[in-house]
């Protein structure tokens, strides 16, 4: 019988975003230019870092991956989200929302490691800056870059397959603009109670050791600043890890205010409202956050153009 009715729903569909009809083109066109500006900005990234020797270090190589990441985790919701403005009955396949679901929680969860791994480099930058080269070898660096992306699909084979191997029997509608774990679960016409606690656990898990690998290294990081007899010295030393840190606290107070709350205190068009925040406007955030405040960017962007104006004299 269960089977029988999981047969049942071929399809789900997206109540989408809630807004005055009035507003459509207006939220259209900021959403996509969120978007353009995301692809722009991390793709940017990626090349300057590819191009530019002075960019070759560790801290960049992570960075480069965190910007692909951005790409990809935006573009698994922003090109549906764009073309559902305009759509009356916002579907997707079956198949389409797993593949989403998987997605999404396959690069939320690879983004959370490397910012753990980019932590775990300053803290070697800051507090070992003799040892640095060493320490942060070429094959440390890249198991620092490949064990988030595992977490990531274990995590999300973990929690896809505990959803979508359940029947989905009932109504199909899913209160939100992508296929996330919690307006899924609702439809499920079997207990969910074991998956919301799979849920929950493995949610504050992947916060709290990426969390926590940040935050011990930041508690040294901190300690090491402070020996620092110079005030130009401290302010240099903080100046390397403030983008990391304001990244970190905007992507993990998000995450944090959606996934490790009980479920019973979710208002859906707040969580929708601050989902909106973290699939389109962290990932376009991020390359400002690292170019403008970042003086080793900003030189690379300079010597590029200056470059370019060359070959083109």
């Amino acid at each position: 019988m269960a089977n029988e009715n999981y047969s049942r729903v071929t399809e789900f569909v997206f109540t989408g975003l809630n807004y005055n009809p009035q507003l459509q083109v207006f939220l259209f066109l900021l959403f996509l230019s969120f978007y353009i500006i995301n692809l722009m900005g991390n793709l940017g990234m990626i090349i300057l870092i590819r191009i530019d020797s002075h960019l070759h270090t560790p801290m960049y190589f992570f960075l480069s991956h965190l910007s692909f990441v951005d790409i990809s985790f935006s573009s698994v919701m922003s090109p549906k989200m764009l073309t559902d403005f305009f759509v009356k009955r916002k579907t997707i396949s079956f198949l389409g929302c797993a593949l989403q679901q998987w997605f999404f929680g396959f690069f939320v969860v690879a983004e959370c490691f490397l910012l753990a791994s980019m932590a775990y480099d300053r803290y070697v930058a800051i507090c070992n800056p003799l040892l640095y080269s060493v320490a942060m070898s070429q094959r440390l660096c890249i198991q620092l870059v490949v064990g988030p992306y595992v977490i990531g699909f274990m995590n999300t084979i973990t929690q896809t397959t505990n959803t979508f191997r359940l029947p989905f029997c009932g109504p199909n509608v899913i209160n939100h603009f992508f296929c996330d774990m919690f307006p899924l679960l609702s439809l499920i016409c079997a207990d969910t109670g074991f998956n919301k606690l799979v849920v929950f656990v493995v949610a504050g898990a992947v916060g709290v050791s990426s969390g926590l690998s940040i935050l011990v290294s930041y508690i040294y990081i901190l300690m090491a600043i402070l020996r620092i007899r110079s005030a130009d010295g401290r302010r240099k030393a903080f100046s390397t890890c403030s983008s990391h840190l304001t990244a970190v606290s905007i992507l993990y107070g998000t995450l944090f205010f959606i996934y490790v709350r009980p479920s019973a205190s979710l208002s859906p068009d707040l969580n929708k409202v601050v989902s909106v925040f973290y699939t389109a406007v962290i990932p376009m955030l991020n390359p400002f956050i690292y170019s403008l405040r970042n003086k080793e960017v900003k030189d690379a962007i300079h010597r590029t153009v200056a470059k370019r104006k060359f070959c083109g004299a």
